[in-house]
């Protein structure tokens, strides 16, 4: 039996790790486009940005790992093409053979045109390591849109001594996530920490603000090309059924690419680092002849000056708004629900580290929302 990987981030380094955890001693193939073994993302626009990492430490695993568990892993090799008649992928280099297919191929940064600046990204272990060096020259840096990772950057270049300036189409940062309430905290803490926030301000391409550098954040993009081309079914993402597989029984999709058939939650797409590690494992077992259901509550975080939040759950637009705070939320010491008529959608705490196990079991729990304000964990 051959085992493939298209994809060489997280998604892909997790279903390998959890392959040979279970015992599967067949042969097995990573193919990763960048030049680099695997690694964490999140450290690039957190720990990379502020200096306190250096990106080569983000790697998942060393190349001896891989050697001593037989993983045949080749960098810097992108998959051009998927034959699922003769069950084989297409490199630069040759054709490699598979039984069953792993697709992680994960997503890319949304690109504008931009007039009179420096345009930078940030996704990839270069693009940190490039912006880092440039936030220590401390240019005017104008950051194009409030999202996380415009928003974690912001932080990083103000504790870099950088201007910054962030223009946002939206009311508040984060609206489409967090909803009116909680978007305006996270305004005010850049707002304190210095940050020109300019919401409710389209960008058109040319910078509203003398700009040494523009850093485009404005959401990514999953990489499907390669899927559509096979004649997988594409929408959004690779579609994939509960338990990850694709219109191709033979191949699964994890990670950022993976429109996935939740059993709670419905059809979603999530882009988040717990996301890949957790889906990599089940898809893992999939492959090996499991039929296991991915079911995990999606689960993200970030790190923004003196401001740490943990959030589980899925909250749709239309609920935002349906909100109950316990705590302090102007004084980011809060844990925040969201719910629909009593049933816990979504949850977050800012700087109260000891909810997260009560963020956890909550999420899908039908509650009084009065009871939500006084419970102590």
């Amino acid at each position: 039996m051959s085992i493939v990987i298209v994809g060489g981030g997280l998604a892909g380094a997790s279903a390998v790790e959890e392959l040979r955890g279970q015992g599967y001693d067949g042969d097995l193939v990573l193919l990763g486009a960048e030049p680099y073994l695997p690694y964490h993302r999140p450290p690039l626009s957190k720990d990379v940005l502020l200096g306190d990492k250096e990106p080569d430490a983000t790697d998942v695993h060393d190349q001896g790992w891989y050697d001593e568990h037989s993983v045949d892993v080749h960098t810097g090799t992108a998959v051009t093409a998927i034959d699922r008649d003769r069950r084989v992928v297409v490199t630069g280099s040759g054709e490699v053979g598979y039984d069953t297919l792993l697709l992680a191929t994960g997503s890319e940064p949304r690109r504008l045109d931009v007039d009179g600046a420096d345009v930078a990204y940030l996704r990839t272990r270069d693009d940190a390591r490039a912006l880092r060096a440039r936030l220590l020259e401390r240019p005017r840096l104008l950051i194009v849109g409030a999202g996380w990772i415009g928003l974690e950057a912001a932080a990083a270049a103000r504790a870099a001594g950088c201007q910054v300036t962030v223009v946002e189409p939206q009311s508040q940062p984060l609206l489409g996530v967090m909803g009116e309430r909680v978007g305006r905290m996270f305004a005010d803490l850049h707002r304190e920490h210095g940050v020109d926030l300019r919401l409710g301000t389209s960008f058109d391409g040319v910078p509203p603000v003398p700009a040494d550098l523009v850093l485009v954040a404005v959401g990514a993009v999953p990489r499907v090309d390669l899927a559509r081309e096979a004649g997988l079914a594409v929408a959004n993402g690779v579609l994939v059924d509960a338990t990850l597989r694709t219109s191709d029984p033979a191949v699964l999709a994890a990670g950022d690419i993976a429109a996935h058939d939740h059993p709670r939650l419905g059809r979603i797409r999530v882009e988040h680092w717990d996301n890949a590690i957790e889906q990599g494992k089940v898809a893992a077992r999939n492959l090996l002849g499991a039929d296991e259901a991915y079911e995990r509550t999606p689960y993200f975080f970030t790190d923004q000056y003196d401001l740490g939040m943990e959030y589980f759950g899925h909250v749709p637009s239309e609920h935002l708004d349906d909100v109950v705070v316990r705590g302090d939320l102007d004084g980011r010491r809060a844990v925040v629900f969201w719910h629909r008529g009593g049933r816990v959608l979504g949850g977050m705490h800012v700087n109260e580290w000891d909810a997260a196990d009560e963020l956890r079991e909550l999420v899908g729990q039908t509650v009084d929302p009065a009871q939500l304000v006084r419970r102590t964990t």
